[in-house]
């Protein structure tokens, strides 16, 4: 009788957010046993959760969360760039439980500071003085890596499997009022710290399933505006075009849903004949921006939760509500770990996106599945 291999997916990764729609804070419990549940999607080469609303005591200060690896002289020259840069009101190293299972872990601070703007830096807002700064270090200071740089909110990420990744980080000890975690599966580049999800640029992150047969061409387009990717992973490139888009160029997540997952041209000329024309000209003019592969995303700033997949949805992406609380997942199983009981639970439409949003008074928005350009 012959023996039946076990067959396992490798080109899975999981990916799963949770939203209070109220802006109430809560503890990652229920979402680090959700993307537990899913470890078989992984294989331990990298973990990784953002939390939002983390740092209150220091809600106004950009919080740096920064990986050092090798000798100390990336943490000194690191130093010095942030003393002539910002005013640093605090810094300390992350705190860790050294019994967690993650291989070779570097040493990584956080530091919370404001920029300190001098002669013509002081033309730039203080986000793209930020943005400058993450991108000197990360591009110049060899082994230092900026891996979160928004305003109270971090993320935590490494090599492991995600719910080891949590307790190195003792993320039972952290509350938000979003959080999104990914478990990774690297079928095309190294399982190393940095690589790890989310992707984070100010407040922006990214947690990703998939494959960009496109990075080259997205990254050397990101380059003109200033973004260098070092990370070693093609899903880096989805959080700066993020950036880019929503917070630079201040286009609306039905719009960008088209320009990352655009219609076929034969199905453009389909339309009628004024939206025809935005999304003809949304393929020419951001072309570079196509994301082309299978993917599936999780895209987090503060008080929005944002859910999007491939126009073919060959990544799977499950949504759920529950009374405030709204999930978003590779499974529907791992929503159902932490809420038996959803009020409703679909799959959105390929290249359509899921958002979950607060109204500035702090009362929840519903949830919109976003029908483009109606």
């Amino acid at each position: 009788m012959r023996r039946k291999m076990y067959e396992k997916e490798i080109s899975a990764c999981s990916i799963f957010g949770a939203m209070n729609i109220e802006g109430e804070r809560f503890t990652g419990e229920g979402v680090i046993k959700a993307i537990a549940n899913m470890h078989l999607r992984g294989n331990g080469l990298g973990g990784g959760f953002a939390i939002y609303g983390l740092y209150p005591e220091y809600e106004y200060y950009y919080a740096l969360h920064i990986m050092f690896r090798g000798n100390e002289g990336a943490k000194k020259e690191t130093d010095a760039l942030l003393n002539r840069s910002f005013d640093v009101v605090h810094d300390e190293e992350m705190p860790s439980g050294e019994r967690a299972n993650v291989p070779d872990p570097p040493l990584v601070w956080r530091y919370f500071v404001a920029p300190d703007k001098k002669g013509k830096d002081k033309l730039l807002s203080d986000d793209d003085y930020v943005v400058q700064k993450v991108m000197d270090i990360n591009l110049r200071i060899e082994n230092a890596h900026v891996f979160s740089s928004g305003k109270n909110m971090g993320v935590f990420k490494g090599v492991g499997y995600p719910e080891d990744v949590a307790e190195y980080f003792q993320l039972d000890s952290y509350r938000g009022h979003i959080w999104t975690a990914h478990g990774r599966f690297p079928t095309n580049t190294q399982g190393w710290w940095g690589g790890a999800h989310p992707f984070c640029i100010l407040d922006w992150t990214v947690a990703h399933n998939g494959e960009i047969s496109s990075y080259g061409t997205n990254r050397r387009y990101l380059e003109m505006f200033g973004y260098h990717c070092t990370l070693n992973t093609d899903s880096e490139v989805i959080a700066y075009a993020v950036d880019l888009l929503m917070r630079r160029q201040n286009l609306p997540m039905d719009v960008v849903a088209k320009i990352f997952a655009p219609p076929v041209w034969e199905a453009i000329e389909r339309e009628e004949e004024s939206k025809k024309i935005l999304l003809a000209m949304l393929r020419r003019v951001y072309a570079p921006l196509l994301i082309n592969g299978p993917f599936a995303v999780i895209i987090a700033h503060h008080g929005e939760m944002i859910g999007l997949t491939d126009r073919i949805r060959l990544r799977p992406l499950t949504a759920g509500v529950r009374g405030k609380m709204t999930y978003l997942s590779s499974e529907e199983a791992a929503i159902r770990l932490v809420s038996k009981k959803l009020d409703r639970a679909w799959t959105p439409n390929g290249g359509e996106p899921i958002v979950v949003s607060l109204d500035g008074g702090g009362r929840g928005e519903k949830v919109d599945e976003v029908i483009p350009f109606a």
